[in-house]
């Protein structure tokens, strides 16, 4: 992994082997394992992360409206192309990306989900005559005391494109099922291919065999770096920021954990379900407007 100078990859796995020594050491029979000592002990994170690697920095990555153009554009170019393509020629064209997973990623930037609880849902937590997509708190990210359900008012735009899934999918029990229709697809699998289709940025020399290695996804002609689905959770709320709205109505519609005292949490349990109702259709008409328009990119306000 330090030869792959995954930086991000080498944190997790050092804090999930010290965590696992660490819970060793106090467990029988384990303990009588590391009589010798923690193997842990005699790693150093320093010494095995890449020179140009800051394990402090912050992801900042998101998507100004000129980006946001170009990826509806790169999906209709690349379905254009595909349809124009002679049957007898097809072979070696990139297919589209699946209709599927481009709706999943402009339902990640309506809603500002996390593209794992988007791809667990079932058609049975999403309402469609309402609006309405409940997220369960078996499927939210995050520690257990953390973890809280939410429920999010579809916007219009976010709506629009749960419809056009349940069109492909809707025969189903997942809105996002797996090839045997039985479960939902692997949680990883859209950052995969969206990494895929960014192979510019993959520190790897060689492409992976079966997978897809093309750039068709770089925007900007990779001016700002690669992109990733979480990415589009943080351009909504940068969006709803750079428009005025309250930051810890935004921190809701994300399903934050708020950090509040006690005596609140004891006695307030408003839900700001129409708060967040106006904050997510905020977002969905913006991100309308930003379509429909080409207008000056908003970047210059950062």
């Amino acid at each position: 992994m330090s030869d792959r100078k995954v930086g991000r990859s080498i944190v997790m796995r050092y804090n999930d082997l010290v965590q696992l020594f660490n819970w060793a050491k106090v467990r029988q029979p384990y303990r009588k394992l590391l009589v010798e000592g923690n193997p842990m002990d005699l790693v150093e994170i320093k010494n095995i992360l890449p020179n140009d690697f800051d394990p402090n920095s912050v992801r900042s990555r998101i998507l100004y409206p000129n980006d946001i153009r170009e990826l509806r554009d790169i999906f209709v170019n690349m379905q254009a192309t595909y349809n124009a393509t002679d049957i007898g020629k097809k072979y070696g064209v990139p297919r589209p990306i699946k209709i599927e997973n481009q709706l999943a990623l402009w339902i990640c930037l309506a809603t500002m989900c996390r593209i794992g609880e988007l791809l667990m849902t079932k058609w049975s937590d999403v309402d469609l005559v309402d609006g309405v997509w409940f997220v369960p708190k078996s499927n939210v990210k995050g520690q257990k005391g953390a973890k809280m359900s939410q429920t999010v008012a579809l916007s219009v735009f976010a709506l629009r494109q749960f419809k056009e899934l349940h069109a492909l999918t809707g025969g189903t029990p997942y809105c996002f099922p797996n090839t045997k229709k039985n479960n939902h697809v692997n949680l990883k699998s859209i950052s995969k291919i969206i990494g895929d289709c960014q192979f510019m940025f993959k520190n790897q020399k060689t492409p992976l065999k079966g997978r897809r290695n093309d750039n068709s996804l770089v925007m900007n002609g990779g001016k700002d770096g690669n992109w990733t689905p979480h990415d589009l959770r943080r351009t909504g709320s940068t969006m709803l920021q750079a428009m005025g709205l309250d930051e810890n109505m935004i921190d809701r519609c994300q399903n934050h954990k708020i950090d509040e005292p006690k005596t609140r949490a004891h006695y307030m349990h408003f839900k700001y379900r129409l708060p967040k109702q106006k904050t997510w259709e905020r977002l969905g008409l913006e991100i309308e407007n930003i379509l429909l328009s080409n207008g000056p990119d908003w970047q210059d306000q950062y």
